[in-house]
């Protein structure tokens, strides 16, 4: 495997769009929203940086510091994970560097001190999450919530970049958001139950294990569905995306440890899911514009 290769597949190009689109939908709104114009340079910038550097940042830190438990974990060497050769560990590091700081640096002159705080935080849970000291990926419970962070942030930030006002609905769609991060993050975890333990590493499956996660997955899809109606009409409509992340789970409601990794399974439907929701979540954004305009 050369080496850009080996980045491109650690960086894994599957969840690109997860990172990026939030940015840049919640940049857009906020802007035809506020009817002030769409500042093409930044949207641009910051759904490249979100695509991109970002998860070779999130994503590489991660491979590099989780090599010892991914050579038992089966999972690793392909679209869900990278198994990277001890002598690209620098490289990859050094290239996450590279490649994240002229974004950061564009992106901090174009903003203001509470999107500075966004964006730090952002990037905060990104090398937090695996790198050596901080490792908040082996600290059961914050692992979902600074995974789902991941996700959430790029959001924040580009409201807060455009100048979004938070309104009770937009609290509640980005606390639904918040919650189908900590469920996707917890059910991902079962399915690396035995490879976790095997390599030492903490989880909230490997805590509370793999039956009671994907319950509280579940619960998780089903409270970010209820938050949903209270969002703006069409908005509403989205509480059903969550049906089918809930009832993908469900088959493995009373799974045991030891049969935690039939729950990829389960995992790769929701790597599809995304997709669909995705395409909906468009579909629906579009249509609230309409309304308004």
């Amino acid at each position: 495997m050369n080496t850009l290769k080996a980045l491109f597949v650690s960086s894994r190009p599957l969840s690109w769009i997860n990172t990026a689109f939030p940015f840049a939908a919640a940049y857009v709104l906020t802007s035809l929203l506020g009817s002030r114009d769409v500042d093409w340079l930044v949207l641009v910038v910051g759904a490249l940086y979100f695509l991109i550097p970002y998860n070779l940042a999130m994503y590489g830190i991660n491979d590099v510091f989780d090599y010892e438990s991914d050579l038992h974990n089966p999972r690793k060497g392909g679209v869900e994970g990278a198994l990277l050769d001890r002598s690209l560990h620098r490289t990859t590091l050094r290239a996450a560097v590279i490649t994240n700081v002229p974004f950061l640096v564009f992106l901090v002159a174009v903003g203001d001190p509470l999107s500075w705080l966004v964006l730090a935080v952002s990037v905060f849970a990104v090398i937090a999450y695996s790198a050596p000291g901080l490792r908040f990926k082996e600290r059961p419970f914050v692992d979902s919530i600074t995974s789902s962070t991941h996700f959430v942030s790029p959001a924040v930030y580009g409201l807060v970049l455009a100048g979004a006002t938070f309104t009770p609905q937009l609290w509640a769609l980005l606390g639904a958001f918040f919650l189908w991060g900590v469920a996707s993050h917890a059910f991902g975890a079962v399915q690396d139950v035995l490879a976790d333990r095997e390599g030492g590493i903490s989880s909230i499956a490997t805590e509370i294990g793999a039956r009671a996660t994907v319950r509280l997955s579940v619960v998780a899809y089903l409270l970010a569905g209820v938050l949903l109606t209270f969002t703006e009409w069409p908005g509403a409509l989205a509480a059903l995306l969550t049906l089918p992340y809930a009832i993908s789970c469900a088959p493995w409601w009373s799974v045991t440890d030891d049969r935690a990794e039939e729950v990829n399974r389960g995992w790769r439907r929701f790597l599809a899911l995304n997709f669909v929701s995705g395409f909906v979540v468009t579909m629906l954004m579009i249509w609230w514009v309409f309304l308004r305009n």
